[in-house]
């Protein structure tokens, strides 16, 4: 398995990402994670799409939360894009999370069981088994068009250039 170290810091402190990093251009990698009713869900299941991929550490933080409030909100104004939110958060959390904050726009799905998205991604951090805050953009034909390694995990991500990316695609 493939550790890339010098990609993120986690409150200023370098993380080993695992996996193979993503880039623009690539074969987006399939993956199956979990939605909320612990039925598997993976790359086919976002048909034909654009898909934005919204990659969070865990819900239950505060830039994770404004994250996919953010996109949650953006999502109303995408035509014929979805926007998926993955973290390593139990299915059951995300449900509660989403509930609470009526979040309905994105799609939430678990990475928890398998580490599939984050290691076939590059987004998992081997210290704390989370994933790495970022953006991918995937086309219709689910080539990566936009990556985004946030390089301070509790930083934001360029929410604007990922949702121009997407623009171009829809």
């Amino acid at each position: 398995m493939n550790r890339r170290n010098n990609v993120v810091t986690m409150k200023g402190n370098p993380v080993t990402l695992l996996g193979d990093e993503v880039k623009s251009g690539d074969k987006a990698p399939d993956f199956t994670v979990l939605t909320g009713d612990l039925q598997q869900y993976s790359l086919k299941d976002a048909g034909n799409q654009v898909k934005i991929i919204s990659v969070v550490p865990s819900l239950d933080t505060g830039v994770c939360e404004m994250q996919t409030i953010r996109f949650n909100q953006e999502a109303q104004n995408l035509k014929d894009a979805v926007i998926l939110t993955i973290s390593v958060d139990l299915p059951f959390a995300q449900q509660r999370f989403c509930s609470a904050h009526s979040i309905g726009n994105v799609v939430t799905l678990s990475d928890h069981k398998d580490l599939s998205f984050g290691l076939n991604y590059g987004f998992v951090m081997e210290e704390s088994r989370l994933l790495s805050r970022g953006i991918v953009v995937l086309d219709r034909d689910n080539n990566v068009r936009y990556v985004e390694y946030v390089n301070e995990v509790t930083d934001h991500p360029d929410y604007e250039k990922a949702l121009e990316e997407a623009a171009k695609l829809v």
